[in-house]
C-alpha cells in the first residue's frame, strides 16, 4: 500500500528535525589530537624519556540533544521502514554523544564498541572474524614484501603538486568549486576529507598510490555520497555521518580501491595492523607499547604516532580500552563485497547504485528499495568512474562468483601448467 502524503511529511518532518539536532555531534574532530601532543610524545621519545601523551578533549552539553533525539526515536514509526530508518539514525548520534561525554575515560570504550563493534567479530557468511582476516592479510604482505618492493617505483609527490593535480581532477567531475583540496600543516593524518573540502598534510610525501586512494576512496565515495545526500529533496539525513553508517561507507571506499585498481598490499598492511594494534589495546596494551608495535611493523614515527593516536582517540591512553572504528574497514570491506556479489547473483545491480545515493548502511539499500523506485529518495547525481561502467563491474563481480569455487587448498602446481 502506498503511503499517504501525510506519511510522508511526517517522515520528513521528523528527518529534518533529526538532521537540526545532531548539528553540533562532531565524533571524530572533537576526539582528534592536535600535532602538540605528537610533538610532545615525539620529543620524549627522542630523549629516552616517553610519556603517555595527554589530551584534553573539547566538551558540550548534549542534553538536549539527547531529549529531540529520543523524541525523534519514539515519534517514528518502527513498523514503517522509513521509520525504523529514523530511529535507528537516532539511536546511533544519541550513542555519539554519550562516547562525547565520556571523553577520556574508561567508558568510551563501551560506547565505541557499542557504534563500530570490536576486532573479533565474525564476518559474514564465515566463520572467521575480522581480525582473523586482519592477520592473514598482514602475514600474507610480510611474505611479498620483498619480491614486490622490486617493482615499484620510489619517488615522492610533494602536498602542493598532489593538491593541484586532485584539484583539477575534482573540478573535472564534480565541477569547478564544487570540493576544493587544501594544504594544512597542522594536520597529524595524511588527508582529511568532508563533503565539499580535502585537506593534505603540509611537507609529506605522497605516492601514487596515495594519489590514486585519495581520489577513489576520499572524493568518489565519502565525498561523492555527501554531496549525494545534499541533493536528496526528502531525506536530508543521508548527507550526515551518521556512525551507524560507518561499516558501509568505510568499506565502500575501501572496495573502490580494490576494484580500481588502488588498492597497494602496503596498503591492506596498513589497515590491518590498526585492527591488531585495537585488540592489543583492549587487551591491555598502552600508548607506547602500542606506538612500538607500528615501528617494529616497518611505520615511520610519524605515521606510528598517528595510527596509534587512532587507536587511542577518546580513550585512557594507559591501556584496557579502545576507540574500535578502524576495525570496521576490513568488516566492511568484506560486507560490501559480499552484498555486490549477491546483488549480481539476485539481479539486483540497481541496488549497488542505489547505496552512493547518500550516506547509508547496507540494511538501508534493501529496506528502503520500494522508496527508490517511487521517487521519492533520489538516484544518485553522482556514480564513481568504475561504477558507471556497469558491465565491467558485473563481469568482474561474475568472476569472483565462480572463483570462490575453486578451493586453492587443494590445487597443485602442476594443475596450473597450461598446454602440451
Amino acid at each position: 500500500m502506498a503511503d499517504s502524503p501525510a506519511t510522508l511529511e511526517r517522515i520528513a518532518d521528523l528527518d529534518r528535525r533529526l538532521v537540526t539536532a545532531v548539528r553540533g555531534v562532531r565524533l571524530l574532530s572533537t576526539l582528534s589530537s592536535p600535532t602538540s601532543v605528537q610533538d610532545a610524545f615525539l620529543a620524549g621519545w627522542h630523549a629516552g624519556k616517553p610519556q603517555l601523551p595527554k589530551v584534553d578533549y573539547a566538551r558540550a552539553d548534549f542534553v538536549q540533544t539527547r531529549e529531540e533525539l529520543e523524541a525523534i526515536f519514539l515519534a517514528a514509526d518502527a513498523g514503517h521502514p522509513l521509520g525504523d530508518y529514523l530511529r535507528r539514525c537516532a539511536q546511533s548520534w544519541r550513542i555519539a554523544t554519550e562516547l562525547l561525554d565520556a571523553a577520556g575515560s574508561a567508558d568510551a570504550t563501551a560506547h565505541s564498541i557499542n557504534l563500530f563493534g570490536r576486532p573479533n567479530e565474525r564476518l559474514p557468511g564465515g566463520t572467521v572474524s575480522t581480525l582473523d582476516a586482519a592477520r592473514h592479510f598482514i602475514e600474507l604482505a610480510d611474505e611479498l614484501g620483498g619480491e614486490l618492493a622490486a617493482h615499484e617505483a620510489d619517488y615522492c609527490i610533494p602536498a602542493g603538486v598532489l593538491r593541484e593535480e586532485l584539484q583539477q581532477r575534482l573540478d573535472d567531475f564534480f565541477g569547478a568549486g564544487t570540493i576544493r583540496v587544501e594544504t594544512d600543516p597542522d594536520l597529524i593524518a595524511k588527508a582529511a576529507v568532508g563533503a565539499t573540502r580535502i585537506r593534505l598534510r603540509s611537507a609529506t610525501c605522497f605516492s601514487e598510490y596515495d594519489k590514486h586512494q585519495l581520489l577513489e576512496h576520499e572524493a568518489f565515495v565519502h565525498s561523492l555520497t555527501a554531496l549525494n545526500g545534499r541533493a536528496q529533496p526528502q531525506l536530508g539525513s543521508l548527507a550526515t555521518n551518521s556512525p551507524r553508517i560507518t561499516a558501509t561507507q568505510e568499506g565502500l571506499a575501501v572496495y573502490a580501491e580494490l576494484i580500481s585498481g588502488s588498492m597497494d598490499i602496503g596498503r591492506m598492511k596498513r589497515i590491518s595492523l590498526r585492527i591488531l594494534a585495537i585488540d592489543m589495546a583492549l587487551g591491555g596494551a598502552d600508548f607506547i607499547e602500542v606506538f612500538k608495535f607500528f615501528l617494529e611493523s616497518g611505520q615511520t614515527e610519524s605515521e606510528s604516532f598517528s595510527s596509534t593516536a587512532r587507536v587511542f582517540r577518546g580513550v585512557p591512553p594507559s591501556g584496557g580500552g579502545a576507540f574500535t572504528k578502524d576495525a570496521v574497514y576490513l568488516h566492511g570491506l568484506l560486507s560490501v563485497h559480499t552484498f555486490f556479489r549477491w546483488a549480481l547473483k539476485n539481479h539486483k545491480l540497481q541496488w549497488c547504485r542505489n547505496l552512493f545515493a547518500g550516506k547509508m548502511a547496507l540494511h538501508d539499500v534493501i529496506a528502503l528499495a520500494p522508496w527508490f523506485e517511487s521517487g521519492y529518495i533520489a538516484a544518485p547525481r553522482y556514480l564513481p568512474p568504475w561504477m558507471q561502467r556497469a558491465n565491467g563491474l558485473a563481469g568482474t563481480l561474475a568472476f569472483s562468483l565462480f572463483a570462490n569455487r575453486i578451493r586453492l587448498d587443494r590445487v597443485e602446481a602442476e594443475d596450473l601448467v597450461l598446454g602440451m
